[in-house]
């Protein structure tokens, strides 16, 4: 394993288990976070919203270095 993926990324997050955890945010009808964002805002960019999620250690680690 290379240095710089130890540091980013530990592990892999798939797809499909940030897809589910959304799907059972909406269906216990979720509070906002702590951006204050509702369900309903989050779903306006589902999709870009789902990759961020998905993505954001790998967003993170490209503005530390």
């Amino acid at each position: 394993m290379s240095e710089s993926r130890s540091q980013g990324k530990p592990f892999e997050i798939p797809k499909q288990m940030v897809w589910e955890a959304y799907q059972r945010v909406k269906a216990n009808k979720g509070a906002a976070g702590v951006d204050g964002q509702s369900v309903g805002q989050f779903e306006q960019d589902l999709k870009n919203n789902l990759y961020r999620l998905w993505n954001v250690r790998n967003v993170c680690r490209e503005g530390d270095g």
